[in-house]
């Protein structure tokens, strides 16, 4: 496992494990979001895009008490004035935060402890979420008056469904992975300290999947709450079409014919523009 240049200087920073990477959010002592490292998250995403030796991104956070605790409400009160937080903050942390949601590669979050406010919304982001069995959920904003303005409002709501998403914003009330995994907001519930090593898990089979497929399917399911269904059918017509005169589509098949385990490993990943998906 190696780190990238100067990774101890950043609250947000990488490491990789063969074609996994693995990427820290790391602001002792519970890793609030910061400016900087927002900025630091962005250059980590760029980074591992660009890499076609990565084929899966594990987002986790630094030390045992928490994945995310949400923003550094020290930074607040200079930003209270009409215009000044989208300036200051949520522009540059909403286009991050949908980098990392329309992030090309599969994309797992391993929480340990909280994940509150942002912590959330960060890890709503990621395709499937991996919580320690004493992982605590909240979105906690109302109580400063303000709400989840970084995704947490509709990444959640698609996740949990209106009615579990209005209870976890209105009440502000922590819900632990148990209860979680009931509603649907994680995927797995992992030991005590094992977040991480299962989402490794995941990641591992996730590494021998055809990842243009995947970013195909991936582009359809985001797509699957906004657009109507004419609209997704022609979506979803074009991508089959690419689909099925593809790379991938040809080593399946053929592996398929020769009783053999198809190796998608050998082929790049993908590039997405911004219509169906791909340039």
């Amino acid at each position: 496992m190696t780190a990238t240049p100067a990774a101890d200087h950043l609250q947000a920073h990488w490491t990789r494990d063969g074609a996994v990477a693995i990427l820290t959010l790391d602001n002792p002592p519970v890793n609030v979001v910061t400016y900087h490292l927002t900025t630091a998250l962005g250059v980590a995403l760029e980074e591992i895009a660009a890499d076609d030796s990565i084929r899966v991104l594990i987002v986790t956070g630094a030390g045992k008490r928490a994945f995310c605790a949400g923003s550094d409400i020290s930074e607040f009160p200079d930003m209270m004035k009409p215009g000044q937080v989208i300036d200051k903050k949520l522009a540059r942390q909403n286009r991050i935060f949908t980098r990392l949601a329309s992030f090309p590669k599969p994309t797992v979050a391993a929480v340990t402890g909280l994940a509150y406010g942002g912590g959330v919304e960060i890890a709503c982001c990621c395709d499937l979420i991996v919580a320690d069995e004493g992982a605590q959920f909240c979105l906690p904003e109302l109580k400063l008056g303000v709400f989840p303005s970084s995704g947490g409002t509709w990444r959640t709501t698609r996740r949990i469904g209106m009615g579990r998403a209005k209870e976890m914003m209105f009440l502000a009330e922590p819900v632990d992975a148990a209860k979680a995994l009931d509603w649907g907001l994680v995927n797995r519930v992992a030991s005590a300290g094992a977040a991480l090593s299962t989402a490794m898990e995941l990641a591992r089979k996730l590494v021998q999947r055809p990842l243009g497929a995947f970013a195909r399917c991936k582009d359809l399911i985001g797509a699957s709450y906004d657009a109507p269904d004419g609209l997704l059918l022609a979506r979803s017509l074009r991508h089959s079409d690419a689909a099925f005169s593809s790379v991938e589509a040809a080593e399946g098949v053929r592996a398929f014919f020769a009783k053999e385990t198809p190796d998608f490993t050998k082929f790049p990943v993908p590039h997405c523009g911004s219509d169906t998906g791909f340039e």
